[in-house]
């Protein structure tokens, strides 16, 4: 075949360590990679097109087995803890060793991709696998090169993807037999032991986290963003399950990506190529351009169907509540391409709050929105991290702490300079509970409700309405809003229970402050002041 389909088995494998491998299979469409998942008994067609494929015991990240390498390029600079963890070097070359080795004689498929829209700060990535759906993956998720760039391709970076090979946790230094550990002076990604597609986005990711801000001063951020007729930008923060791919996808406006973003002088830019959403209770009626992007080319991640059928069960959630579709970006049909916008207008931070405390939508002063980017609260939602079986309240700071590998306050300070740079608008945005708490069984906030306020905030409808001041958050809660019930607007007024609700809140209050104890020493008086007032004991 020509060069864009098989190649010789050893051509350029010998650069990454690999010999002796069956057939290597380069930068296949997905088409073929398709044909490969359903030849080797890996995946079926929906109805819609898509091919579906279970990821195997991992339906959702290990974050506590993921590792960066701790050598003289990162030993000073990393912010080394409990959520980035320090690998030895000498471990991880006999664990890329071994990993590299269990590619001899089998089927290999490779995807060269890059990177981040913008020319200026792209990366080329090279991703190597066993399973052709994990190339396919890493086709939609990442940009794809023409033609003429393919043909002169030299990867910067490369991650070496091997769902079948599982460490030897006393010879190899991990936790688990699973693991993902990043080498910021080898620029490689090894991966190995999980299925779970998400891994090798996010390695990514946790790479542009550290390069962008240590090399080029540009603002790495886990959020969504679109851009709207005038060509006003806004973006949305948010943790897995909160909303951003949903409320990003929003057919008045162009999408300029769902999950990860960079904030350079000349504004935003996507990392990424594609769109990874949660499927789970996914209808056209409630979601029509992710549902719409569901076809041919997309992926789908541990679905059920209807019995009898190839049509998917999207409320089906035996496997995991954390079911997923990959596709590229051009299935949405406003996708703006290049995938690049201008400085932003408006933030939305958003939070699941399970405890119903936090209104549905409040303006935030700079000082708020500061404390609460580093907080970065929200509950985290089933199947979205291995173990998580219940929301339960969590704080990620920046909304993307498994992914950053600087301190919290770097970034915390980066935003800060931008927003008041380009006079940002920051709203708070709950797409949680409210009337009560999850464990009362309150109900979540309607996601048309969730809309409506924040194209009211887009459109400048609440620029000129009354707002009240939260007693305990300190938030400006406007007091009403179109298409919205203004009883929604306060969430104590949907208390039955006013002193429950009180308590409630003083509670998550409580939690803030203690989260915030941290960063404390290196919070500026404007942060500290944002705080929530604690009810004294």
């Amino acid at each position: 075949m020509n060069e864009f389909g098989h190649r010789n088995p050893a051509a350029n494998l010998a650069d990454h360590g690999i010999r002796f491998a069956k057939n290597v299979y380069w930068n296949l469409s997905a088409e073929e990679l398709v044909e490969h998942t359903i030849q080797r008994g890996l995946g079926v067609l929906s109805s819609q097109g898509a091919i579906c494929i279970n990821t195997g015991k991992f339906t959702g990240r290990a974050p506590e087995d993921r590792f960066i390498v701790d050598d003289k390029r990162t030993h000073n600079t990393i912010d080394w803890g409990k959520v980035n963890k320090p690998f030895d070097s000498k471990k991880f070359k006999a664990l890329a060793r071994d990993l590299k080795a269990y590619y001899r004689k089998k089927d290999i498929f490779i995807k060269d991709c890059f990177a981040v829209a913008d020319p200026e700060y792209r990366r080329s990535i090279r991703v190597i696998t066993e399973l052709p759906a994990n190339a396919q993956f890493a086709g939609n998720m990442f940009i794809r090169p023409t033609h003429e760039e393919l043909t002169t391709f030299e990867p910067m970076w490369t991650v070496y993807n091997a769902p079948g090979f599982e460490a030897n946790v006393e010879k190899h230094g991990t936790r688990s037999p699973n693991f993902v550990v990043v080498n910021f002076t080898s620029r490689e990604v090894i991966i190995g032991g999980t299925g779970y597609t998400g891994e090798i986005k996010k390695s990514i990711f946790s790479i542009l986290n550290f390069v962008l801000p240590t090399r080029h001063k540009v603002l790495p951020m886990h959020c969504s963003a679109n851009m709207g007729k005038d060509g006003d930008v806004a973006i949305f923060f948010g943790l897995s399950g909160t909303g951003k791919t949903t409320l990003s996808a929003d057919p008045n406006r162009q999408l300029i990506g769902d999950d990860e973003h960079g904030w350079s002088p000349n504004g935003i830019f996507n990392f990424e190529g594609g769109c990874y959403a949660k499927a789970i209770n996914l209808s056209v009626e409630t979601e029509p351009d992710i549902y719409r992007a569901i076809k041919h080319g997309a992926i789908l991640e541990n679905i059920k169907f209807f019995e009898g059928t190839r049509d998917v069960n999207y409320a089906d959630k035996s496997i995991t509540e954390n079911t997923r579709v990959s596709y590229p970006i051009y299935h949405i049909d406003n996708a703006l391409v290049p995938s690049m916008g201008g400085h932003p207008k408006n933030i939305f931070m958003l939070t699941a709050d399970a405890t119903g405390v936090l209104p549905p939508i409040s303006k935030l002063t700079p000082g708020q929105a500061m404390y609460h980017f580093i907080s970065g609260y929200t509950a985290k939602i089933p199947g979205t991290e291995q173990g998580v079986v219940v929301p339960k309240a969590a704080f990620s700071a920046c909304f993307g702490a498994p992914f950053m590998p600087l301190h919290p306050a770097q970034y915390g300070d980066m935003l800060g300079k931008l927003m008041r740079n380009h006079k940002v608008n920051v709203w708070l945005i709950n797409t949680g509970w409210a009337g009560g708490s999850i464990t009362d069984g309150a109900s979540r906030i309607k996601l048309r409700y969730t809309r409506a306020m924040i194209t009211a905030a887009l459109e400048g409808q609440l620029d000129g309405v009354a707002y009240q001041t939260h007693d305990v958050f300190g938030l400006q809660m406007p007091t009403s809003c179109p298409n919205v019930p203004d009883e929604l607007l306060n969430p104590r007024a949907m208390w039955a229970d006013k002193n429950k609700y009180d308590q409630a809140a003083h509670n998550l209050a409580e939690k803030f402050v203690s989260n915030f104890d941290k960063y404390a020493d290196q919070a500026t008086e404007e942060m500290l002041a944002a705080a929530p007032k604690v009810m004294a004991k």
